[in-house]
């Protein structure tokens, strides 16, 4: 749309405020906006990873390799590749250039959340689930699994005077969620039993634990420069710290406090969050709720309430703002659909066209005495010679803002992506009818087994169809 036509106070608006749109590929399970902010991948329930094209809200590729549901996505720092993790146990990184696998590594556990490094995309970190979190590098063909901690960090004083209760229940905690710090330095990684542990990277050794509730961690999100964490946990309250600055060498781990900035939750209905998220600048937090088809927005200035996003009549579990616009994309939990919620934008034609009035009905329009007069030729002919006369600058490049540089990847479009439509997946099986696909159907990259397997099956499907019809046809005969 062509800013002149907009508002110049709607464009100032930094939160959304109504539902514009959904997009539809299955049965959408997670989401994650890339870091330019011009696709959004969603993993769905049968395992597919489908690439949406925010500025058409068309399908701009899929991505077969998991056979259950996606957990979590991640993007590389040039959106050329995108790690999912999957409840199949596997996390598949892929090269959005092909849409080919670059590797695929597998756990002996489910995987919570798998988060790439924000540097190097052959790195990422994973919490398993019962299990401790790995550091888990890829640049060669075998993986390379390395564990981290998940016992906190205590005091001088704490070590020397620990019980064997205590270091038995150290013993047994397990991170739940574990994420980079946008420097890469460091991982945030959150307990079963409410602790948050920074990890150093290189060491792999925890450099600083706090505990922030009693509870589990369930997710925890940063904001683009790394100060500010959001921290989700089951006792129904939403935490915001502030982060010193992590890379510098003078940061003294040992006398470090964090404190939590402020406290978001619902007094009244005592709502659970499924999901939180930063807005683009990290002014406000949002969060998806618990058997509820609100949204919730609050701005860290004051710690207030500022807006409740009114949603489908679903629970809605994923929630994710864009990187750079006031835009919120949420999961529905029944439908799998992905929902939209932005500003809306009338348009003010009278910035184009001063003379331009808005009617709100027919009104009669009288012309002009000259306006429909014929134009003599030698006078059209002479005005096309004045502006060719006019001498027009096609060397000065305009100063034009952006946040990435210009020789960063793209994604090639593709044409000839099979439902890209955005609906559901159906076949056509006659005129005006229509079945759904089955579960199996376009899945070539499965095993040799499993494809003779359902081979088989089908066959024998096919014999016992074809029996039953030859003996309806001859009952029907015999009577």
């Amino acid at each position: 749309m062509n800013l002149s036509l907009v508002d110049p106070f709607v464009l100032a608006q930094d939160c959304p405020e109504a539902l514009t749109g959904r997009l539809r590929s299955g049965h959408s399970t997670s989401i994650r906006f890339s870091h330019r902010g011009d696709l959004l991948a969603s993993g769905r329930l049968d395992g597919i990873v489908v690439i949406f094209d925010i500025e058409t809200n068309g399908v701009a590729r899929k991505l077969r390799g998991h056979t259950r549901q996606v957990q979590s996505l991640s993007w590389s720092a040039d959106d050329r590749y995108l790690l999912s993790a999957s409840q199949d146990w596997k996390c598949v990184l892929w090269d959005l250039k092909d849409g080919s696998r670059v590797r695929t590594v597998r756990f002996e556990a489910p995987i919570f959340i798998a988060e790439l490094h924000p540097k190097n995309h052959l790195l990422f970190v994973a919490a398993i689930f019962e299990d401790q979190p790995v550091l888990v590098d890829i640049s060669s063909e075998i993986p390379v699994k390395r564990t981290l901690p998940s016992a906190p960090r205590r005091s001088q004083v704490e070590r020397e005077n620990a019980s064997e209760k205590q270091a038995a229940q150290d013993a047994k905690q397990t991170s739940t969620v574990t994420v980079f710090t946008p420097s890469g330095e460091h991982v945030l990684a959150g307990t079963n039993k409410g602790w948050m542990n920074i990890i150093d990277t290189a060491t792999r050794q925890v450099q600083y634990s706090t505990r922030l509730t009693n509870n589990l961690i369930i997710f925890i999100r940063t904001t683009a420069s790394g100060r500010d964490i959001v921290v989700n946990s089951s006792d129904r309250i939403i935490r915001t710290l502030h982060l010193p600055d992590l890379t510098d060498p003078k940061v003294d781990f040992e006398n470090m406090r964090l404190e939590v900035e402020h406290k978001f939750q619902d007094v009244v209905n005592r709502l659970s969050w499924n999901h939180v998220s930063f807005s683009s600048t990290g002014e406000y937090v949002t969060a998806s709720t618990w058997m509820n088809h609100d949204i919730y927005v609050w701005e860290r200035g004051h710690g207030s309430l500022v807006k409740i996003l009114e949603g489908p009549k679903e629970e809605l579990s994923v929630v994710e703002w864009h990187p750079h616009r006031p835009f919120v994309a949420a999961v529905g939990v029944d439908s799998g659909r992905v929902y939209l919620w932005s500003i809306l934008t009338p348009q003010r034609w009278s910035a184009l066209a001063p003379d331009f009035v808005e009617v709100e009905e027919n009104v009669e329009y009288v012309e002009r005495e000259d306006e429909f007069d014929i134009q003599p030729i030698e006078e059209i002919h002479k005005r096309r010679l004045d502006l060719e006369d006019e001498e027009v600058d096609v060397l000065t490049i305009e100063p034009v803002k952006a946040e990435f540089e210009p020789g960063e990847f793209r994604m090639p479009v593709l044409l000839d992506i099979e439902a890209s439509d955005s609906e559901d997946e159906v076949i056509a099986i006659g005129a005006g009818q229509f079945r759904r696909k089955s579960p199996g159907q376009g899945r070539d990259w499965m095993n040799d087994n499993e494809a003779v397997a359902s081979g088989d099956e089908q066959k024998k499907a096919t014999a016992n169809g074809t029996a039953r019809a030859q003996n309806g046809t001859k009952r029907r005969r015999a009577e």
